[in-house]
């Protein structure tokens, strides 16, 4: 659980104090709360939802109604607080910005992953996520049933078409993947092609694990298929979409890493709904 994002979304919210629930709520009324889907979803984040407030206010009493990766429908609740009012209504915007934003990525995951249901087709995820919020960003598309590929740059070697354009030939980069391997076995090593003549060499070259086939078309990826060495898995990237997705993973590739999983994915729409449990009457939404 990263505790210092959780403290630092906290801070930029409540500052020095939240003088709404100060002067409005205050210190002794309690409270029980729901939150809501508001639409149908993947959920994911609830463990960070609640922590969120019992960070605000341990006294809090907090009860997930359902677990990560749970298909949701409009008006499911997923989480119940009871305890002082003030406290719910300190952390609600907080809790409910992280479980919008993971919901959209494990939403957004889960579509990917029935859109190729039946093909041997993995769907990953990239290093395309927020600033800070990749470990849970990665949490939410495993909740929704794909696959992370590597956490950052220290757990994988992945050599794309940048590192290559200075003129690196076959025989350099044999070379440095020899001294990987020397140095740490069990790192796997990708290599990005561009052409099927491209994906072809790397072929040859001993060491390698998974070729990166980079905005192939599916007539070039069957063909990359048909040509491959039984030990290097394919891995497609560059252009996928829910539309097009389906038809890449029948050109027999083993990987398809979408980008959008991540850095495109619309939030889901929760609230929260309180209601009194002394000195309150009536049900109050508060956003």
């Amino acid at each position: 659980m990263p505790d210092d994002l959780i403290g630092l979304a906290l801070d930029e919210d409540i500052g020095p104090g939240d003088v709404t629930a100060k002067w409005f709520t205050g210190n002794e009324r309690r409270a029980s709360a729901v939150i809501i889907a508001r639409e149908a979803c993947c959920l994911a984040g609830i463990g960070v939802c609640a922590e969120v407030f019992s960070r605000v206010d341990k006294s809090l009493r907090v009860t997930a109604l359902e677990s990560d990766g749970a298909n949701l429908n409009p008006g499911e609740p997923v989480l119940r607080i009871e305890g002082l009012a003030a406290s719910i209504l300190t952390a609600e915007r907080t809790s409910l910005n992280f479980l919008q934003r993971l919901s959209g990525v494990a939403t957004m995951a889960r579509r990917y992953v029935e859109a190729v249901r039946g093909t041997d087709a993995v769907i990953l995820d990239t290093r395309k996520t927020t600033p800070g919020f990749r470990l849970l960003e990665k949490a939410a598309v495993a909740a929704a049933g794909a696959t992370n590929h590597r956490a950052g740059l220290y757990d994988m070697v992945m050599v794309k078409d940048n590192h290559l354009a200075a003129g690196t030939t076959l025989d350099d980069i044999q070379s440095a993947i020899r001294r990987v391997k020397a140095e740490n076995p069990a790192l796997r090593i990708e290599i990005e092609a561009d052409t099927v003549a491209q994906a072809r060499d790397f072929f040859q070259l001993d060491g390698v694990d998974v070729v990166l086939l980079d905005n192939m078309p599916p007539a070039s990826l069957r063909e990359a298929v048909a040509l491959r060495p039984p030990h290097i898995r394919l891995e497609a990237s560059g252009g996928i979409t829910l539309a097009n997705i389906r038809a890449v993973a029948e050109t027999g590739v083993d990987f398809i890493s979408i980008g959008a999983i991540t850095h495109s994915a619309p939030a889901v729409d929760f609230s929260l709904e309180l209601t009194a449990i002394q000195g309150l009457s009536g049900k109050i939404a508060f956003f």
